[in-house]
């Protein structure tokens, strides 16, 4: 028996870090992304040895160990042992597993994609096809979330582990006791397909630590910063503006609401853009781009791009010519899926 799983990578489109605890918390936090067709994958094959292995191949990580029902957390593959604590105590009894587990990812850590959070649902996702686990949509992304935030102590926000789980163009309400709610938008195809022809995903060969990024954040909303509490009051205004232009089908308003929304992220934390992405900002808006963002925390990653679809190829063609990668994506329906293959 063979458990295979994938869960899709997201865009943060407008309202990224208004999912922050404390923000979320007193203020209210509001998102709107789109899952894209990139993904993080997960392979379980039970076995019989009573070892335990996992096998992260595009980190080059691995780790192997006899089957015990609590594994030290240390530097190496965190995520991996966080979820198989976890899952054991909560859903074996606290009785040990023994299996080979193979991940990866199509997106690089740091890529400003929700990589690490799509990486736990997608392990989740596995765990549960072979244990058969009775959770919901919302079950899986509450546990992600406390896995990540809670149990490994690791900083970020809420919205990656529910676009991961439920997929598509969704509107995330974010409030305090960890209350989420997940408005998926039913939007026309002509509208998707316009979006799509529409966008370019630039590669800065940067990734960067979000946890910094998101630490200074949660610091400068603990201190009552002004500039960092209006940048994220405007990004949350802005969120629900871009949600309202892309039901109406406007183009001009989307854009003009993303680039409101980079502006608006930046007052957030010092660390959000750099030289580096302040130029590359200013040569995609000189070759044809109506507006750009860094997708995710910010500091480097994926920058996500909108143009007029006439110019689309001349401003990829203009970005080769640069250092970084480019990439055309399409957008996804389906949240994060397992199924199982018999011998």
């Amino acid at each position: 028996m063979i458990i295979r799983s994938k869960a899709p990578l997201r865009l943060g489109l407008a309202g990224g870090g208004t999912d922050v605890s404390p923000y979320c918390d007193e203020y209210g936090g509001v998102v709107l992304n789109v899952t894209v067709d990139m993904y993080a994958y997960c392979t379980i094959e039970p076995t019989v040895d009573g070892k335990i292995i996992f096998n992260s191949t595009d980190r080059h990580e691995y780790f192997e160990e006899k089957s015990k029902s609590i594994l030290e957390i240390d530097d190496k593959l965190i995520l991996h042992k966080g979820i198989y604590n976890r899952i054991v105590k909560d859903f074996n009894n606290g009785k040990p597993l023994s299996f080979k587990m193979t991940t990866y990812s199509d997106a690089p850590a740091g890529s400003g994609l929700g990589s690490s959070s799509t990486m736990v649902v997608a392990i989740i996702k596995a765990y549960m096809e072979w244990l058969n686990l009775p959770l919901g949509e919302y079950d899986i992304a509450h546990l992600a979330y406390e896995i990540e935030r809670i149990d490994l102590g690791l900083s970020g926000g809420k919205q990656d582990q529910f676009a991961a789980t439920f997929g598509g163009f969704n509107y995330m309400e974010f409030y305090s006791d960890n209350k989420v709610i997940v408005n998926p938008l039913r939007l026309k195809k002509w509208i998707k397909n316009e979006i799509e022809n529409s966008l370019v995903l630039y590669y800065t060969g940067t990734s960067r630590e979000s946890a910094k990024i998101i630490d200074e954040q949660i610091k400068n909303v603990k201190e009552k910063s002004e500039k960092s509490l209006e940048g994220m009051h405007e990004l949350k205004k802005s969120a629900t503006e871009m949600k309202n232009s892309i039901l109406q089908g406007d183009f001009i308003r989307f854009a003009e609401c993303l680039k409101e929304g980079w502006l608006s992220k930046k007052k957030m934390s010092s660390s959000i853009s750099n030289q580096l992405i302040n130029e590359i900002y200013d040569y995609i808006m000189e070759n044809g781009g109506k507006a750009a963002k860094v997708s995710g925390a910010g500091g480097g990653g994926f920058m996500m791009i909108l143009c007029d679809p006439k110019e689309r190829y001349t401003l990829v063609e203009k970005l080769k010519e640069k250092d970084g990668n480019v990439m055309l994506v399409q957008f996804t329906e389906k949240g994060a899926q397992a199924w199982t293959l018999y011998e």
